[in-house]
């Protein structure tokens, strides 16, 4: 908390800045409206404390100044001359108090605590408050499957290894094809945990913009950067005591991979602006569909803390590889959508079966599940043939099937989620300004997002 005494008395000014400092505050001090203006431009402080007559600018003058610099900033103004009209119109400007000299030591005391103890707390609503949006976001997320769905032997050999996992603290890293389900499997190892009732909390990586990757993680102290208005925990204090998910960690920024070292090491942080050391217990599972030995060797990954994630590495397989659970998997979508859009009778012929079973699937399950809604949604009749399967209706001369060029389905997808992904970077990252950009709600932009995998 820091509080810039504005007081152009060396004797008055003194004695407001001792007593500020035995309520714990760190005090910025200035004898004139210009030169505390110029304080508060280069520092951040939550209460500026100004006299009301001063040479130059005026107490109300200093007031609409500095909450042009910061909105949130909050103004005690200190006069002589006070009158009902001065503080009616200080009280208009946004002041959050006012108060006559003289005034006893107890007086000052007892009023500035008052306005500390009120943005503390209004400072401790506002973090709950995006705390719980996030939460709430993260709970009406829809898993992508529903559950772990698999009989093949490579799948049972994944579940033998997430039993031992979910044991341990150990950092995990996941290694699967973009669709394969690697958030489903690192929330499989949270749930297993004896961790399971505290936070998961999901990153994706890959999503983030590079400017703003570092405050989502580790969060940010008030006036840290520009928009920086009230501070921010980031996702790591979010998973205290949890498990956090980096997804595309391969993405990471060199610059942000030596902070996560850090984490890994010595369990503690600092927010982007701060300078108190934060400690934090959290589990870490990341995940990644690239190959980071490659990027070790072209430098864009560093090799301390590739080593420090690779203790103990999973492999999820694609599902051109467990063709045997294409059928279970298939069946399982269908019966959920069914149940969704009211049509529960809905099921796949045999010859669909086979189609299924015979695509090459370069999406992997998230490919297969969208397929499935497709189908379901498109239905004429409740059995669904091979040829209801808008993306398995041609086939190339080597005979791998192909998705039809045409498939207007398939071409709306793809520019829906170039549009997404372009708002996205024009906003450099921050989804409520690429929702009103895209004419869409921030909720239908977080299931979009999901939807899409952006997030």
């Amino acid at each position: 908390m820091k509080v810039l005494v504005i007081e152009d008395n060396d004797t008055m000014r003194e004695g407001m800045v001792q007593i500020l400092k035995k309520l714990g505050v760190d005090v910025l001090q200035a004898q004139d409206g210009e030169s505390g203006l110029k304080l508060l431009e280069g520092q951040t402080a939550e209460l500026v404390v100004t006299d009301y007559r001063m040479a130059g600018l005026n107490g109300l003058q200093v007031l609409q100044k500095a909450r042009a610099v910061d909105p949130a900033v909050q103004v005690m103004i200190i006069t002589a001359y006070g009158s009902i009209d001065l503080a009616v119109q200080a009280m208009q400007e946004g002041a959050t108090d006012f108060i006559t000299k003289p005034f006893s030591h107890d007086e000052f005391r007892m009023r500035i605590k008052k306005i500390l103890d009120d943005i503390r707390q209004n400072e401790k609503i506002s973090r709950l408050s995006e705390e719980n949006v996030y939460l709430r976001q993260e709970l009406e997320q829809r898993f992508n499957f529903g559950e772990i769905i698999g009989s093949s032997a490579k799948m049972k050999a994944l579940f033998r290894t997430l039993e031992k996992v979910a044991k341990t603290d150990s950092s995990v890293i996941i290694y699967g094809e973009s669709g394969t389900g690697k958030e489903l499997v690192a929330r499989a190892i949270h749930k297993s945990s004896q961790r399971a009732e505290r936070p998961f909390v999901r990153v994706n990586c890959g999503a983030l913009a590079e400017g703003i990757i570092e405050s989502e993680l580790f969060g940010h102290e008030k006036g840290a950067f520009t928009g920086a208005i009230r501070q921010k925990k980031g996702r790591f204090e979010l998973a205290d005591s949890g498990t956090i998910f980096l997804d595309e960690i391969g993405d990471l920024p060199l610059t942000t991979q030596v902070k996560l070292l850090r984490v890994l090491q010595e369990h503690e942080l600092e927010r982007v602006g701060g300078e108190a050391t934060i400690h934090v217990d959290v589990r870490i599972v990341a995940a990644t569909n690239r190959d980071l030995e490659k990027l070790m060797d072209e430098k864009k990954f560093r090799s301390d803390l590739y080593y420090r994630l690779h203790i103990i590495p999973v492999y999820l397989p694609p599902l051109r590889e467990r063709r045997e659970d294409i059928p279970a998997l298939g069946k399982y979508f269908l019966k959920r959508v069914g149940g969704e859009i009211g049509s529960p009778e809905l099921s796949f012929s045999d010859d669909a079966i086979e189609a299924l079973c015979t695509y090459h699937w370069p999406g992997n399950v998230r490919e297969l599940e969208n397929i499935v809604e497709r189908c379901a949604v498109l239905a004429e009749n409740d059995l669904i043939c091979s040829s209801d399967i808008p993306l398995l209706q041609t086939k190339n001369p080597g005979g791998t099937v192909e998705s039809d060029v045409y498939d207007l389905n398939n071409m709306l997808f793809r520019a829906e989620k170039s549009a997404i992904q372009r708002a996205l970077k024009k906003a450099s990252g921050v989804k409520a300004e690429a929702a009103r950009l895209l004419g869409i709600k921030t909720s239908a932009l977080y299931y979009k997002l999901e939807k899409f995998d952006l997030l």
